[in-house]
C-alpha cells in the first residue's frame, strides 16, 4: 500500500473529532491529503483532537450527522472523492441509557450519508465503519465470518447492524451502476494513546493508575479481539484506495487481529499493568451494568485473501505502544502531535510507505 496515493485526494471523514478519527486525520495529513472533517465538538477538553492540534490539519466543519440539510451543504462544498463514515454513538452502555439517540445517530446518520452520496457523483469510494458487534452473537469459539447473520442484541450493536443493512440497500438500489464503490468494515476493539472515553477498558486503566488506584475490571473473563488503532485505520485506507481503483474490490470486511490477540479483559489489563509498572494492579469489580457478550472473535480471512492484508502489531505490542504514548504525553503534553507522528512512522516501517 502506498499512502502517497492519497496526496491531494479529497477525503471527507465523519466523526473526525473522535479517537479513531483523530488518528486517521493525522495519517492523512502526513500523506498530504485534502481532508474535510464533519462532526460534533469533542465531548471533553481532554480530547486527542484538541491536545494534538488536529484542527490545524483539516477543514473542520461542526455539525450533527443527523442534520441532512447541513450535511448536503458540506458535500456540495468539498466535493469529496472518498468518504469514510465513522460518526456514531459508539458505546454499549450509553446505548442502554439513550437508545433513541443511538438509533437516530447510527441508523439515520448512515441514511443521511448514503443519501448525500446518492446525490453527489463526485464520490468514487465510500467506506462505512461499523463494528464486530453487528453479528448475532452465539458465544461460539470460532470467529464470525462476513456471511454470518447480522443481529446485534443491545441497542448499539443492533443499530450498527441496521447501518450495515442501510449501506447495502443504498448500494444495490441506487449506486450499483454508477461507479461508486461501497464497503463496510467491521472492526474489533481498538486501543491506543489518546483514548479518553468513558466505559472503555484501557482509558479506565489509565485513569486508575494516574490516580494511584487499583484498576477495577467488571468482566475479566470476556474475550475480545483487541488491536492497536493504527491496524484498522490503515486497513480502512487500503480498502478505500483499492476499491476506488477497482470497484470489484468493494464488499463487507472484518478487520481484526490474529487469534492470539483475542484475549480476556483480565489478560489485557495484566498486559497493561506489566507495561505500566510502578506497582499497577487490578481487582475484579462488580458488574452492575447491562449484559454484554462474553465471547467475540472475528475471522478476517476475506480481507487477508482479497487484499493480502495482515495485522501488524499484536496485542502485547499494542498495549506497550499505548503505555509509551500515554507516559510521554503526561511528561510532555505539548508533544502529543509529535508522539502520534512517531508511532505512525514506526508502524509504516512494518510495510507501508509514503513514496
Amino acid at each position: 500500500m502506498d499512502l502517497g496515493w492519497f496526496r491531494r485526494k479529497r477525503v471527507l471523514i465523519t466523526g473526525h473529532t473522535g479517537f479513531k478519527g483523530s488518528w486517521l486525520c493525522m495519517i492523512l495529513s502526513e500523506a498530504e491529503a485534502d481532508i474535510t472533517g464533519y462532526a460534533l465538538k469533542p465531548s471533553s477538553a481532554s480530547s486527542l483532537y484538541q491536545i494534538a492540534g488536529i484542527d490545524k490539519k483539516v477543514n473542520s466543519i461542526e455539525g450533527d450527522i443527523r442534520d441532512l440539510k447541513r450535511l448536503k451543504m458540506v458535500f456540495d462544498t468539498c466535493m469529496p472523492e472518498i468518504v469514510i463514515h465513522m460518526a456514531a454513538q459508539p458505546l454499549v452502555r450509553e446505548s442502554y441509557r439513550n437508545p433513541v439517540v443511538t438509533y437516530d445517530t447510527n441508523v439515520m446518520g448512515t441514511v443521511n450519508i448514503c443519501e448525500c452520496i446518492r446525490q453527489n457523483s463526485c464520490v468514487k469510494s465510500f467506506l462505512n465503519v461499523t463494528t464486530d458487534k453487528v453479528y448475532a452473537n452465539k458465544e461460539w469459539e470460532w470467529g464470525y465470518r462476513e456471511t454470518d447473520s447480522l443481529d446485534g442484541r443491545d441497542p448499539y450493536s443492533n443499530s450498527k447492524s441496521c447501518s450495515e443493512l442501510v449501506t447495502h440497500s443504498y448500494s444495490q438500489s441506487f449506486l450499483a451502476d454508477r461507479g461508486t464503490a461501497i464497503s463496510t468494515a467491521r472492526a474489533g476493539n481498538v486501543i491506543g494513546g489518546g483514548d479518553f472515553a468513558e466505559d472503555r477498558i484501557i482509558p479506565d486503566c489509565v485513569r486508575a493508575v494516574l490516580s494511584g488506584e487499583k484498576i477495577e475490571v467488571r468482566n475479566p473473563e470476556s474475550v475480545r479481539p483487541y488491536q492497536h488503532v493504527l491496524d484498522p485505520l490503515f486497513a480502512y485506507l487500503m480498502i478505500a484506495q483499492r476499491q476506488y481503483e477497482d470497484k470489484s474490490m468493494e464488499g463487507c470486511y472484518n478487520v481484526g487481529p490474529n487469534d492470539d490477540s483475542c484475549i480476556t479483559t483480565g489478560q489485557l489489563v495484566s498486559l497493561f499493568c506489566n507495561a505500566w509498572g510502578e506497582g499497577a494492579g487490578w481487582v475484579c469489580g462488580q458488574n452492575k451494568g447491562p449484559k454484554e457478550a462474553n465471547f467475540l472473535k472475528l475471522d478476517c480471512s476475506r480481507l487477508k485473501n482479497k487484499f493480502g492484508w495482515k495485522p501488524r502489531w499484536d496485542v502485547a505490542t499494542a498495549v506497550q505502544k499505548t503505555v509509551e504514548w500515554t507516559k510521554a504525553w503526561k511528561m510532555y503534553p505539548e508533544q502529543a502531535e509529535t508522539n502520534m507522528q512517531c508511532q505512525i512512522r514506526e508502524f509504516l516501517e512494518e510495510g507501508y510507505s509514503y513514496v
